[in-house]
């Protein structure tokens, strides 16, 4: 600071501004809501500490809501993904730790939901039995805000468009209240209205129900014939029996699909097929005898080194790979994921056949044998779900056809 002799003031240097302005008015906001979480572990600013807020609240009550008309309430897809991508980059406003006792933080989320659209709420980590589950449904129901999102981290309402600030919503309240009360007054009114016609023209004291809706009811029993308890239940048939040929429909077009695609991969196969050609048994074998198998197979027991046959099967890089084991020992241990006998068996044989030649040519390659082994998987699928659509289809039928049975035999002959 310094002095000035003329003004005889002193002047003090003024202090520099912190921040940007969204910083500021973010930390003025959460200043308003409660105190702050010191212990936060992210960046700034400092969240308000949930725990500290009062546990209950004097006349506290779930909010007016009231939708502007001709909006929807709920949320659609493209609003949900809206508001969520929009809440990512927000900062935290709430640390909480407790699973009940949230009318203070309700009161605290409400003042938010006036200056923003979303209130981000951060679980604290190290706190036991926190139940986020338990946590959101608590303050939906003390706000009647929306859940958006929930994590073991993360809890993020949104106020809703129903949503009303606490100044218009006792507008709306009072604005009711008094659309009310002029209804009652215009009622009495014409009440009174009646009476004196009623006296002045020496008409029936009795309450006329001209203009009333017991003078529609009135009408209804007069004019209009009650539906009897078989039209109803033809009615109800009637709309089963709609719905049972629409899902019919569409399961028959589904099925019609999965043949397509079973058809089309069937095509895939066999071209894959096409590549691959199996050398056939030479008669020239070497023999072995019961002895050296069993002398062979210990020495396979105790081998560390190994092949492993995957989902692929037998390509050439299998065969290439048993080759160069064998330039070092006298036997190679393979291992198969298979389980069935005879696929095990055909392995082996396969195996037998196409270590004899020292070229692998007529195998399919490593991409191949995968592109061969996923479209059997994808194929195995779509039947399997081609037989339940089938099994579908034939339910289907069954109950429509029952349907129609009792709609023919309840439909009064003419």
């Amino acid at each position: 600071m310094f002095l000035n002799p003329r003004l005889k003031t002193v002047i003090k240097d003024e202090e520099p501004v912190k921040g940007t302005l969204y910083e500021r008015e973010v930390n003025r906001l959460l200043d308003s809501l409660g105190p702050r979480f010191v212990d936060w572990w992210w960046n700034t600013p400092l969240p308000v500490d949930a725990d500290l807020l009062p546990e209950f609240v004097p006349g506290f009550k779930t909010p007016f809501r009231q939708c502007p008309p001709g909006v929807r309430p709920t949320l659609a897809d493209e609003e949900l993904t809206y508001l969520r991508k929009l809440a990512r980059p927000l900062p935290t406003h709430f640390a909480l730790g407790r699973n009940t006792r949230l009318q203070g933080l309700a009161a605290a989320i409400l003042k938010l939901w006036e200056k923003s659209l979303i209130a981000k709420i951060v679980v604290k980590v190290g706190i036991q039995n926190t139940n986020n589950e338990q946590m959101a449904w608590n303050l939906k129901h003390l706000t009647g805000g929306t859940v958006i999102l929930r994590n073991k981290d993360f809890i993020i309402l949104y106020r809703g468009k129903d949503f009303l600030p606490g100044g218009v919503a006792e507008t709306v309240i009072q604005r009711e209240a008094e659309v009310d009360d002029e209804q009652v007054k215009e009622e009495e009114a014409r009440l009174r209205a009646v009476d004196s016609l009623q006296m002045v023209g020496g008409l029936s004291s009795e309450e006329s129900s001209v203009g009333t809706f017991r003078e529609y009811q009135d009408f209804q029993a007069d004019h209009v014939h009650e539906n009897t308890e078989n039209s109803d239940t033809i009615i109800e048939l009637e709309a089963e029996k709609h719905r049972l040929e629409k899902e019919l429909k569409d399961q028959e077009w589904k099925l019609s699909v999965l043949n397509k695609k079973i058809e089309r991969s069937n095509q895939a196969l066999a071209k894959l097929h096409s590549l691959l050609s199996p050398s056939e048994q030479s008669a020239d074998r070497e023999l072995l005898t019961e002895e050296e198998k069993a002398m062979l197979r210990s020495i396979a027991r105790k081998m560390d080194g190994l092949v492993l046959l995957g989902r692929r099967g037998i390509f050439d890089g299998v065969i290439e790979e048993i080759h160069q084991h064998w330039k070092h020992k006298e036997v190679v241990k393979v291992i198969t994921k298979q389980n069935q006998a005879r696929q095990i068996m055909y392995t082996a044989n396969l195996l037998e056949i196409e270590t004899a030649k020292s070229s692998s040519s007529n195998l399919l390659t490593k991409r191949e044998a995968l592109r061969k082994s996923i479209e059997i998987q994808r194929r195995g699928s779509m039947k399997y779900f081609a037989r339940e659509r089938q099994k579908s289809i034939l339910e289907l039928k069954k109950k429509l056809t029952y349907v129609t049975r009792q709609i023919k035999y309840r439909t009064p002959r003419s």
